[in-house]
């Protein structure tokens, strides 16, 4: 098979043509670079590579022609409602709104026997989907087509590849955009496919449909006649007729004043298929109210429904229901025509033993807001100039910045995990989500500690989750113990750490402090837990306790005692919040005190380690003297956090640039060839920034222990990966973290797999929505909502940037620029409002600042400002409340 290329001795698929387009530049390399498994040290980075990391470049696109599109799956429905996937010409595929509750966006094994594995199939768990990306797989049909009737000609051609001689899709996520592309046509045509996002409006954004909207203009100078027409079959318990087939499928067409529509439904005396997880209905429509409509394509005699008949397959009891809306164009007139699909699958099937004590687990969200699918429909028909209008909006505003577009599209796609069935909401509203697409149950805290993104744009949902779950079902009332995944385990130490730093960004990222008012007490004991379990009072934990590496470790391990120190840190914060000073006081003295250890007794000179505890030496599975990935995690943290430094920057630059040094490789091959057992997410001729690696030759540099997790030390697992490129960002070290971030771009590049799902342990991991942290850490951004404080501190283009932010109630664009007498500053609201206080900024040169001037709109602010080497701090006489069109603009002007 075309994508079955295997290194001998290695067990591992490796490139074999067309890949070194999307390597980084390097080399070239002897195989002196590789002697005894060693990493080079000299990358061997090309210069004129590295520059074009930093220029804005174009649109992310992919094209036909260059064979790029046939693995692209877009998330294209609404979050926490199941995954429908746009394919690269436009053709929507995967359809897992069923409820299988499946391994994987598409369940996948490969026969495959290798080291380190005792089956002879590999699944999702071990990274198909990264081996063998899936191809369209459709499990109904549906489809466009436009008929073209100029003069007395009739051309037919269906949004498909085989159609087309150029198709062009622009990954600008939550909108594709899609162009397609055929010299001898008179017209020009496009498709934009979506669903409602709007940053800040999770109910908006959670829609259970996907909305196709097609243009077409007329390029001729000639009048045109242009039918779009679309189809859906109705396969409704699609599951279920395997094993029963007393149902009968039906599709009606309804008129309504808002769409014409057409309803699949099914009808039944079986009373417990009504129960069957695939049970329900869906809702094909237009808003065009003028447009033809027909339940079952293959009876109806319209002729554009005659035409379309031919292009699809009917199969018994599945009929299939098709929409016409009609235009004529003038010359240079164009037409758009929406479709909407909606589905309403109310009998969520999430595993019953792991929730059988949660009563709103069997039902979805949006079966509480609406009662069918096309309720739905006609609920986004009412508000559809606002939906996408905003949601053009929030794309517009992402992308209108300095910054790179693959930085943009990198940082950002991987929140479209939560479109696809990672990521659930129950009937109560609450999140739930697997660690990938149906493995690994329970919104597992010690992963999706790492996951910045959702918090930045629907924070609503985190702070949910927050209280309902870790404060609420999780919480353990005697101890402060969090449990990892919500009803059914009990603690991980790196997820109870993680999960305080997370109470304290949502803290921030709130308005008012109610959060932290009405959780006090529990918030307390949480972080008391983690001092708890520095069992020598060293303020160095090393109690064994669960972690993401999925095993006890024992000793005191740097990441995870950064990561503690770190989260009482945050727990000192909120204790000056509720001014409980004598708390505040417990945290600041264990905090000093694990920092000073940390630094005087887990640091080799280079970098970070784990000490083994003394009692039971290295016959545990650890990573003792090597280079791990998350050594200096907590400090990570601490920058996302707005905590300040937490580690000397000496000593935490010199692990970052350990790291680069021996755990960074522009092509993996020659060491995953050394290391086997490992999971596929980097292949031979693909870069990767390693877990662990054993500079000092090691005999046994992971203990005495054969255990299976050992495997996990040569992967590169994106998530992880992007948390390093974030702290590097937020250190000065640009370079090298564009670098690692644009290897994991082209690691995901359409023309090997879906740039959309980011893979470990299944598909569109949660983990990697860490990649939002290093777009923060670029825009040098901090904010805290309750004191009204917001900063920018750009890492580069600093004399003329712009960039997206978000806060707690609204979002919009911050700019900045350098003129000849002196700097300006200014933020414009797009979405809601933002209540300010104080804004940090940076200066943009050494000359000292004459004076400070700000206006919000034509009114002239009344001021004060500090400096502080570079920063400048300003505080406004009174709170503003900054809405949309009203910009706030500073200048500083120089002596």
């Amino acid at each position: 098979m075309e994508r079955r290329r295997f290194l001998k001795q290695s067990g591992i698929l490796a490139a074999a043509s067309g890949l070194q387009r999307f390597m980084p530049v390097a080399g070239p390399f002897t195989i002196n670079d590789f002697a005894n498994g060693n990493i080079p040290e000299d990358k061997k980075l090309d210069k004129n590579w590295i520059k074009s990391l930093y220029e804005r470049g174009s649109v992310t696109s992919y094209s036909k022609t260059k064979n790029e599109l046939r693995y692209i799956g877009m998330p294209a429905g609404g979050i926490c409602c199941g995954t429908v996937y746009v394919g690269g010409d436009g053709r929507l595929w995967v359809w897992d709104i069923f409820n299988q509750n499946q391994l994987g966006a598409v369940n996948k094994t490969l026969p495959i026997q290798l080291e380190g594995f005792n089956a002879k199939e590999i699944n999702n768990i071990h990274g198909t989907l990264y081996l063998e990306p899936a191809v369209n797989t459709n499990a109904l049909q549906q489809g466009i087509a436009l008929i073209i009737r100029q003069k007395n000609d009739t051309i037919t051609k269906r949004l498909h590849q085989d159609d087309w001689d150029e198709i062009i899709f622009e990954a600008t996520y939550p909108i594709a955009t899609i162009r397609y592309i055929d010299q001898r046509l008179p017209v020009e045509v496009m498709l934009q496919a979506f669903s409602p996002f709007i940053a800040g409006d999770a109910d908006n954004s959670g829609l259970p449909a996907t909305i196709q909207s097609v243009s077409v203009k007329n390029l001729s100078s000639e009048p045109l006649t242009v039918h779009i027409t679309g189809w859906l079959e109705n396969k409704i318990l699609q599951y279920t007729q395997k094993e029963k087939t007393d149902f009968k499928r039906a599709n009606t067409v309804l008129k309504d004043k808002h769409i014409a529509s057409v309803f699949l439904g099914c009808t039944t005396q079986n009373e417990a298929i009504k129960t069957a997880a695939d049970f329900g209905n869906m809702t094909f429509a237009t808003l065009d109210k003028s447009a033809l409509c027909t339940g079952d394509i293959t009876t109806d005699s319209k002729d554009t429904f005659q035409i379309v008949k031919n292009l699809v397959s009917p199969v018994a009891n599945a009929p299939i229901a098709a929409i016409t809306s009609t235009h004529v164009l003038k010359e240079n007139e164009a037409a758009v025509t929406d479709f909407i699909i909606s589905w309403f699958m109310p009998n969520a099937s999430l595993n019953k033993d792991q929730l059988k004590e949660v009563a709103d687990a069997a039902s979805h969200y949006y079966a509480s807001r609406f009662e069918s699918s096309t309720a739905v429909a006609n609920h986004i028909a009412q508000r559809y100039p606002f939906l996408k209008e905003h949601t053009l909006l929030w794309r517009d505003t992402w992308y209108d910045s300095t910054l790179p577009y693959w930085f943009l599209d990198r940082t950002f796609l991987n929140i479209s995990a939560l479109a696809t069935t990672t990521s659930h909401r129950f009937k109560s509203g609450r999140f739930y989500a697997w660690e990938g697409v149906g493995c690994c149950y329970g919104t597992c805290n010690h992963v999706y500690q790492y996951a910045h993104a959702m918090s930045r744009i629907f924070p609503e949902l985190e702070r949910d989750t927050r209280e309902r779950v870790d404060l609420g079902i999780s919480f353990d009332e005697a101890t402060g113990m969090i449990r990892y995944r919500g009803e059914g385990s009990g603690p991980s130490i790196d997820g109870q750490a993680g999960t305080v730093l997370r109470i304290y960004r949502e803290y921030l990222m709130q308005e008012d402090d109610a959060l932290l008012k009405n959780n006090w007490p529990k918030i307390k004991k949480a972080v008391s837990f983690i001092i708890a379990q520095d069992k020598n009072k060293d303020g160095m934990e090393d109690t064994p306790l669960e972690n993401t590496l999925d095993a006890l470790w024992s000793g005191e391990i740097s990441w995870i005692v950064g990561l503690c120190i770190a989260a009482v840190s945050a727990g000192e914060q909120m204790a000056k919040g509720m001014e409980d000073t004598a708390f505040a006081a417990v945290c600041r003295q264990y905090t000093a005190q694990g920092s000073a250890n940390m630094e005087s007794q887990l640091f080799n000179g280079e970098y970070f380690i784990h000490r083994p505890d003394p009692k039971v030496g290295k016959k545990e599975i650890g990573s003792y003297d090597t280079c791990h990935i998350d050594q200096v995690y907590g400090q990570s943290w601490a920058w996302q956090a707005g905590l300040g430094r937490i580690l000397s920057k000496e000593k935490t630059m010199s692990a970052l640039q350990a790291l680069w040094k021996y755990n960074y490789m522009p092509d993996v091959g020659p060491y995953i060839k050394e290391h086997p057992g490992g999971r596929f997410y980097a292949l031979a001729g693909e870069g990767g920034l390693v877990m662990n690696t054993n500079p000092h030759k090691d005999d046994k540099p992971y203990g005495e222990a054969k255990a299976w997790q050992i495997g996990y030390f040569s992967e590169c697992m994106t998530g992880f990966e992007h948390q390093v490129a974030s702290h590097m960002m937020a250190e000065g070290m640009i370079e090298e973290s564009l670098v690692i971030t644009r290897t994991i771009h082209d690691r995901y590049h359409a023309f090997k797999r879906n740039p959309f799902n980011e893979i470990e342990c299944s598909d569109h991991y949660a983990r990697a929505m860490a990649s939002y942290g290093t777009f923060l850490s670029a825009c040098g951004f901090e904010y805290d909502g309750p004191k009204g404080y917001i900063q920018f501190a750009p890492k580069w283009n600093k004399d003329n940037f712009k960039a997206p932010f978000t806060a707690a109630k609204g979002w919009g664009s911050y700019l900045q620029s350098k003129q000849q007498d002196g700097q300006t500053y200014s933020i414009i609201i797009k979405y809601g409002h933002l209540k300010l206080n104080k804004i940090s900024v940076t200066k943009l040169d050494d000359i000292p600042v004459k004076q400070v001037v700000a206006t919000a709109g034509k009114e002239r602010i009344s001021l004060t400002y500090t400096t502080n080497n570079s920063k400048v701090l300003i505080t406004f006489a009174q709170p503003l409340l900054l809405q949309v069109d009203k910009v706030l603009k500073i200048f500083m002007s120089k002596l």
